[in-house]
């Protein structure tokens, strides 16, 4: 008889997606309020968006709905736009559309390829100082308290600096439903935030919330889409588009750190081009159903790898709970308290606060201090601002090694063919009357002048007549780099040296001939060994300077 149970792994992602959908409700209520909208729209922007992407796009963790910092970005775009709230929830439509249309774009000019100067120690700091930034922003709802501090640093402050402001019960409520859903981690085949939920709706249902002073969800409302654009002039139009661009950027910056992120730890693959399409997708089926921006969101990415998800089917069983639960719970979900949904999007995180990613970086000394500023300009500075002073980091950190090269001599090993850095194998032996030096990285415009000019003068001081320039690091070479291989020569021919090249590319070759220094090209070889041989044959005084 052929058994009919289902198979393993499905049961297992249904299991992670219940228990993620204990994370979406929490999370789009929360960030519906951030952004100034109503608990509904949001809630509407989780189903659409998650749907969406969990049909097209390819990460196996990636949750896609509201975020913190795009329903930030959005509360601070619309409070600049005048309008009643009806005409602003309106635009806020429509800047949904925008960012759906950006994503579209991204993806159709394949664009996505930008996303590489987003380099893997800056998306590890961002996504440690991104969980830290929403834990510290959902301890206000934790604690029963309201802050008026916008920025990360300033609410932790505000928060340290009255702690006579705490509700005990909002506290009591959030403790205790925080060490539940950390003790029931222990096993990944009960989904814990759902758990915790109707815990939470059975205890609203026997104590009086309100008289204890704690925050409740409220009403909760999904209703239709009407499909009427708002009568916008061509500057009104002209002020979105521009208010939409920070906030696809942050939702890019966000979606692909996250799912990156994920990715890296598991050995996944994934296209940036393909992910971007993805999400312009759900944030145009947001924009159908009149919800929010939306994006891969870190906590809800992490508690659905937590949760032992292994495919998509986690995210459609999530976005089917979601479905259920708004249909069918409503008015159980709208008594819920604050205090609980602020535990459930904590104890998500806590799983990304681990400091091992960081720790191995310092453990090897690269690009630790690249991962540390990524995190704490997130921190410090809100995720977007973060983000890019974490990749100027990187491309400074990158330009800087390229435009100071570290310069090898070259020494044969024995009675091999091989030479290698003397200064790191001090078994390797001089060629007599033959000097070999190697950039350690490719000659372009920012380093060719110097690195030639301090191989020419170090060269002069070997007593030998003859330079071997190994490019094996320069696949090609710029204007700048021909003059300074030309500026080089002259320097060691007053000098009384003569130059040849070693492990010359055939690009660069190329371009040796099209420069009219084919006798460079013609004298180079494709290794340091060939180049040695012949200047032993010929000797040096054959060769004549450009």
């Amino acid at each position: 008889m052929v058994s009919r149970r289902p198979p393993r792994h499905i049961i297992a992602n249904v299991a992670a997606g219940l228990s993620v959908a204990g994370l979406m409700l929490p999370e789009a209520v929360a960030y519906g309020g951030i952004a100034g909208l109503a608990p509904g729209r949001a809630i509407a922007a989780a189903l659409a968006g998650g749907a969406a992407y969990a049909l097209l796009g390819r990460s196996r963790f990636a949750i896609v709905g509201p975020t913190s910092a795009s329903a930030t970005i959005l509360a601070a775009s619309l409070a600049t736009l005048p309008g009643s709230p009806a005409e602003r929830a309106a635009m806020a439509t429509v800047m949904v559309a925008m960012v759906g249309g950006a994503f579209a774009l991204i993806a159709a000019f394949r664009l996505g390829s930008l996303s590489a100067f987003i380099a893997r120690p800056v998306l590890r700091g961002f996504g440690f100082g991104l969980a830290i930034t929403i834990i510290i922003r959902q301890l206000p709802h934790l604690l029963g308290v309201t802050v008026a501090a916008s920025s990360t640093l300033a609410q932790l402050l505000e928060l340290a600096a009255h702690p006579d402001r705490v509700n005990a019960a909002s506290l009591a409520i959030g403790a205790v439903a925080l060490a539940t859903l950390l003790g029931l981690r222990a096993t990944r085949r009960l989904p814990a935030a759902l758990i915790v939920l109707l815990l939470g709706m059975a205890f609203s249902r026997l104590a009086d919330l309100p008289a204890l002073g704690v925050a409740q969800v409220g009403p909760i409302g999904v209703g239709l889409p009407s499909f009427t654009l708002p009568d916008l002039g061509f500057a009104r139009w002209s002020r979105l588009a521009q208010l939409a661009v920070p906030l696809m950027l942050i939702l890019l910056a966000e979606s692909w750190g996250a799912i990156r992120s994920l990715a890296l730890r598991h050995g996944d693959t994934i296209s940036a081009n393909r992910e971007f399409g993805a999400l312009a997708g759900a944030n145009l089926l947001s924009a159908f159903v009149q919800g929010m921006p939306v994006g891969a969101g870190f906590s809800a990415a992490a508690a659905n790898e937590t949760a032992g998800a292994t495919g998509r089917v986690a995210a459609l069983a999530a976005v089917l709970a979601l479905g259920a639960a708004v249909l069918f719970a409503g008015p159980a979900i709208a008594a819920l308290p604050q205090p609980l949904l602020a535990a459930v999007v904590i104890a998500a995180l806590t799983h990304a606060l681990s400091p091992a990613p960081l720790a191995t970086l310092f453990r090897i000394d690269r690009d630790q201090w690249i991962a540390l500023a990524a995190a704490l300009g997130v921190i410090l500075f809100g995720v977007l601002d973060g983000m890019l002073i974490a990749v100027l980091l990187s491309i400074g950190a990158l330009l800087n090694r390229l435009a100071h090269p570290v310069v090898s001599e070259l020494g044969r090993l024995g009675d091999t063919h091989d030479f290698v850095d003397r200064a790191r194998h001090p078994e390797a032996v001089p060629v007599p009357g033959i000097a070999i030096f190697r950039p350690n990285a490719p000659l372009f415009f920012a380093n060719a002048e110097q690195s030639l000019g301090l191989i020419a003068a170090r060269a002069g001081t070997r007593g030998a007549a003859h330079l071997v320039l190994s490019l094996e690091e320069s696949d090609d070479l710029d204007s700048t780099a021909l003059e300074a291989i030309v500026e080089c020569e002259k320097q060691l021919h007053a000098k009384g040296l003569s130059l040849s090249l070693a492990r010359a590319h055939d690009r660069v070759r190329d371009v040796l001939v099209t420069a009219g220094l084919g006798r460079l090209a013609e004298g180079a070889s494709f290794s340091v060994a060939d180049a040695v041989a012949m200047a032993e044959a010929k000797g040096s005084d054959d060769v004549q300077p450009a």
